[in-house]
């Protein structure tokens, strides 16, 4: 098992930043890559982001290119998010994922999820 804990959601105004942490613990020489979801009310959630652990190779949602960049510490086991330019249309729960194969829609793990909410 892998146990993932969020951190660094908040309140933050349009055209601002924030930094999102993942920990991740347990099995984590499972991890084959994680990823940052998101899930505004009423929304199904929706990929943003992802980093493959070993090579570190990143893939990024359209809505968020440009903007967010995905980054790891394999030190630390843990995968950040930096959002810049963020925009009311990214407010939503952003939750982090570890999934254990190349599958890249098949994730194993998730955590509790942080809100992040940008005002106008």
């Amino acid at each position: 098992q892998v146990q993932l804990v969020e951190s660094g959601g908040g309140l933050v105004q349009a055209g601002g930043s924030l930094r999102l942490s993942c920990a991740a613990s347990g099995r984590t020489f499972t991890i084959y890559a994680m990823g940052w979801f998101r899930q505004a009310p009423g929304k199904e959630r929706e990929f943003v982001a992802a980093i493959s652990w070993s090579g570190g190779s990143t893939s990024y949602a359209d809505s968020v290119k440009g903007r967010f960049t995905i980054s790891r510490d394999n030190a630390k086991n843990t995968v950040y998010l930096q959002m810049n330019s963020l925009k009311p249309e990214d407010t939503a729960v952003y939750y982090c994922a570890a999934r254990s194969g190349p599958v890249v829609t098949r994730y194993d793990y998730w955590g509790q999820g942080t809100q992040v909410t940008v005002s106008s």
